[in-house]
């Protein structure tokens, strides 16, 4: 279990997007921040960014998080189904959710970590951070029409992105001094929609972006990955995604080093 450390500089919070297979630049800005040694506090994570952030807060290098992902191939985690509530049955990644996070509760994990998904009960985003942390993490993924819903507690949870694509609030009530924010959906370019999956994921993105614009600006850097090159389908392109997050995060580290000499 982690103890609290005595606080000698500032304390930095990353709130990391959703974007299906864009949410791999995260793992690009990671490897910049441990290149800079940038700190990171505590995290929290939507869809691929809670999978990126969970891994990452339980302690995984940022190496091996690249490596898996690389590696990956689908059919590790497709489980295809006959349709009910999606496509995919969500078994086999819940598996290895649980087998990659040593099955972890959020009490164990090495640094402070939440994650955000959707209940459709409430229409409300609810915020994950006790209990399994895979379980959470599945329900944060469960794109809507592609993964079943999660029941947990009184909801229904799906997707973290169809409300908030960028917890930076949720990072703020985790109590950094700096927050920053990586949105892998901003500079996107012209859809590629190339099937079902970038169909449902460029939807959410529009809804997601007109509705929460204000919300990811009270960040206080926001990193923007150059994706035009990766639809969100486009699993196989880590290479790609990985080297998108590292350019943005490198033009971002002197704001970021000097917020932190500012409030030591």
């Amino acid at each position: 279990m982690r103890q609290p450390a005595k606080k000698t500089r500032p304390n930095l919070g990353l709130a990391l997007s959703g974007g299906s297979a864009r949410g791999l630049a995260h793992i690009g800005v990671l490897k910049v921040f441990q290149e800079h040694n940038i700190p990171v506090d505590c995290v929290a994570g939507t869809s691929m960014g809670s999978m990126v952030g969970a891994f990452f807060a339980n302690g995984m290098s940022v190496k091996m998080i690249e490596h898996l992902a690389a590696r990956m191939e689908r059919r590790l985690w497709m489980d295809l189904t006959i349709p009910r509530m999606g496509i995919i049955a969500g078994d086999k990644i819940t598996e290895i959710l649980c087998f990659l996070t040593r099955n972890r509760t959020f009490a164990e994990l090495e640094i402070p970590f939440a994650t955000c998904a959707t209940d459709l009960y409430s229409a409300k985003s609810i915020t994950l951070k006790e209990g399994r942390v895979a379980d959470a993490v599945r329900a944060s993924v469960s794109i809507p029409g592609v993964f079943p819903p999660v029941p947990w507690k009184d909801y229904l949870l799906v997707d973290g992105g169809v409300l908030n694509r960028v917890p930076v609030d949720v990072v703020r009530e985790m109590g950094p001094d700096i927050v920053v924010a990586v949105d892998v959906g901003h500079h996107v370019g012209e859809p590629r929609i190339n099937n079902f999956l970038d169909v449902i994921s460029q939807s959410i993105d529009i809804m997601s972006r007109e509705l929460h614009k204000d919300r990811v600006l009270q960040a206080d850097v926001l990193i923007c990955p150059h994706l035009e090159e990766v639809s969100p389908s486009q699993f196989h392109k880590v290479p790609e995604a990985v080297a998108a997050g590292a350019a943005a995060a490198r033009e971002a580290i002197p704001r970021i080093e000097n917020l932190l000499r500012r409030k030591e």
